[in-house]
């Protein structure tokens, strides 16, 4: 069964998420770098493929959070994702060292990402 693998809390005022979750569950968020507004929550955990989160500003005013689950493979899943009556948003996209992502939607309109690990992608 795929597993989750990977959060992303989407947020109004980044800021104040950033002091919230700090203050309710000790995380340690930094932000990635200076040229995305994307803040990574960071993790004491050393396994190899453990889960990871993320905050990022609100886009629409119903987006909430997204959850991202390990598959063997995109292509795969995307297809079966399309047949099963969900949408795939866009196409994949490479996230060098760690693999391939994939934004999609269920058949209730939820947003979600597929993420197939590949330590060779560029």
């Amino acid at each position: 069964m795929p597993g989750v693998v990977h959060f992303e809390i989407c947020v109004d005022d980044i800021e104040r998420a950033i002091a919230f979750y700090m203050k309710v569950f000790g995380w340690r968020i930094r932000k990635q770098d200076e040229e995305t507004d994307y803040w990574v929550i960071e993790s004491d955990s050393n396994e190899k493929h453990r889960t990871t989160g993320g905050l990022l500003q609100r886009s629409y005013p119903s987006e909430s959070t997204i959850i991202t689950f390990d598959v063997v493979s995109l292509d795969d899943s995307a297809k079966r994702i399309a047949q099963a009556g969900g949408r795939v948003l866009h196409p994949k996209d490479s996230l060098p060292g760690v693999g391939y992502v994939q934004y999609c939607k269920d058949s209730e309109g939820n947003v979600f990402a597929i993420l197939q690990f590949d330590e060779s992608a560029q």
